[in-house]
């Protein structure tokens, strides 16, 4: 035994946090553990790298043995090393991230996962191991990028309603009251980012609404780029903050 052999009793394993969104809400991809230990729990989709393979390339063969989704883009988020996190010994996990339309995805629970379901991120409370710590970290991430990323192609369908973009950005952002609907079309319209396809919805019961896409080169090179999107919150809000001053 050499004073190296320590260093080499950890495992690694990769853990997915899938994002999607669907009628107005932001989800995530969880299955449900066919194993011990939390066999029966809820949990992200991961498992062990094997000792010849890549992380990249665990983490995409992972989850399309899991779920069944495959050709997904998914991207290094954070490494959770707490000594402690998996009850049979040293393991150090590396999340990574995706976000996708649930509608071009679907999903075949297979390998340790006895089911699979989009669940509402605002509704999970609990999950197995630290993958409620990994989900927050990774919707933090969301966060950030979401101001300084164009966020929704991955997302929404091909047209789309400055509404239902709204909604996206609101569901990310999590704003107490909404975000202001006027400057939130403003900055959206100014930015270039979008193309009128001077079309409206069909089959509404409401006032049919204009339909966008979003423009794809400019898309990519926003991406590449980056810019600044704060927004302002609703109205209501403000007028709460003004009141308050005024007490």
């Amino acid at each position: 035994m050499t004073e190296f052999d320590n260093y080499f009793k950890s495992a690694f394993t990769v853990d997915n946090v899938i994002f999607g969104f669907d009628e107005g809400d932001l989800k995530v991809l969880l299955i449900k553990r066919g194993e011990e230990p939390y066999k029966g729990k809820w949990a992200l989709p991961g498992y062990f790298v094997h000792p010849n393979e890549d992380l990249d390339r665990a983490a995409a063969r992972i989850l399309e043995e899991l779920t069944g989704l495959h050709h997904v883009f998914l991207e290094q988020v954070k490494t959770f090393g707490t000594v402690n996190r998996h009850p049979f010994g040293r393991v150090i996990t590396i999340a990574y991230f995706s976000l996708v339309k649930i509608s071009d995805y679907s999903i075949q629970p297979a390998s340790i996962a006895k089911k699979a379901q989009w669940h509402s991120v605002a509704k999970v409370h609990e999950l197995a191991f630290d993958h409620k710590e990994i989900l927050d970290a990774s919707f933090q991430r969301l966060k950030w990028l979401v101001r300084v990323r164009p966020v929704g192609f991955e997302l929404l369908p091909p047209k789309f309603t400055l509404t239902e973009l709204q909604h996206l950005y609101e569901a990310i952002l999590e704003p107490d009251d909404g975000l202001d609907k006027r400057n939130f079309r403003k900055k959206i319209l100014s930015m270039n980012l979008l193309v009128d396809l001077d079309e409206t919805q069909e089959g509404v019961a409401h006032r049919p609404a204009k339909l966008y896409r979003f423009d794809q080169e400019k898309y990519h090179k926003f991406q590449e780029e980056g810019f600044s999107f704060e927004l302002k919150e609703s109205k209501r809000k403000e007028k709460k903050k003004h009141s308050k001053l005024h007490v």
